[in-house]
């Protein structure tokens, strides 16, 4: 089924996209939390018409995703974690935990579901990365480093 994003949905698209899934994803889940609509050929007119309306404002929030992500790329988060003698955290380090210590340590305020670790989650001491989805096309790349408590 053919639908049109209502807003940003994580590993699917961004607001405005218009994508294909199955369609029990789509009725069941999708429209009736209000994610997404279906593609009709009116409501397709009126999404190009407002894409055109909005370049001007998602060229701004463009140049402001890309300054934030100039101030998070090589950026040092550390976070404190219990672990055992073998290195090996007591439970895990997740985005919640990221952008709580992005806040304290840098003053910097990024939603937790704008970062995305590769493997989901961090289960050992040591040097890693995570990444910010800023805007559709602005990414950044921040260092991790997890230490034992």
């Amino acid at each position: 089924m053919e639908i049109i994003l209502k807003q940003d949905v994580a590993r699917l698209g961004y607001k405005d996209d218009i994508v294909i899934v199955k369609d029990g994803y789509a009725n069941n889940y999708l429209i009736p939390q209000g994610f997404a609509v279906r593609a009709t050929p009116g409501l397709k007119k009126m999404r190009e018409e407002n894409i055109r309306q909005r370049a001007f404002k998602e060229e701004k929030i463009q140049k402001e995703a890309e300054e934030l992500a100039t101030k998070l790329n090589g950026l040092v988060v550390k976070i404190a974690a219990k672990a055992g003698t073998s290195g090996k955290i007591f439970g895990s380090v997740n985005p919640i935990q990221i952008a709580e210590a992005l806040k304290e340590q840098h003053q910097i305020e990024i939603d937790r579901k704008r970062i995305s670790i590769p493997g989901e989650s961090i289960k050992e001491i040591g040097q890693h990365k995570a990444v910010v989805d800023l805007h559709r096309e602005v990414k950044a790349e921040i260092d991790l480093d997890v230490f034992a408590e």
